[in-house]
């Protein structure tokens, strides 16, 4: 299987996942823009080469990309002015959260 499709399985977990906890704001893969799919094979290449790392090694390794592309810490997703309300170290996540870095 490609990495490609290991990403566009994991983005459409995590879609399902977020709409469970009331988060309607993932879009599917095929409506996903560039930097949403590089950003969920960025993250599927972490755990590949890295199949032991803990949740918060996965949470640390977006943090990292996420500011890398400019990003910071917002109280909603904003993706115009790059802000993430998950832009904080992992153990201030919400429960919720920290359930999608597992």
């Amino acid at each position: 299987m490609k990495i490609e499709d290991i990403a566009k399985i994991a983005h459409e977990i995590n879609k399902s996942y977020c709409e469970s906890i009331g988060d309607n704001s993932q879009v599917s893969w095929e409506e996903a823009p560039d930097w949403q799919k590089k950003s969920a094979i960025t993250g599927v290449q972490f755990h590949l080469d890295n199949p032991n790392a803990s949740p918060s090694a996965s949470h640390d390794s977006w943090l990292k990309e996420k500011e890398f592309d400019g990003w910071k810490y917002g109280p909603e997703k904003n993706v115009e002015k790059k802000e993430h309300p998950c832009f904080v170290p992992y153990d201030m996540l919400p429960t919720e959260q920290k359930s999608k870095d597992y």
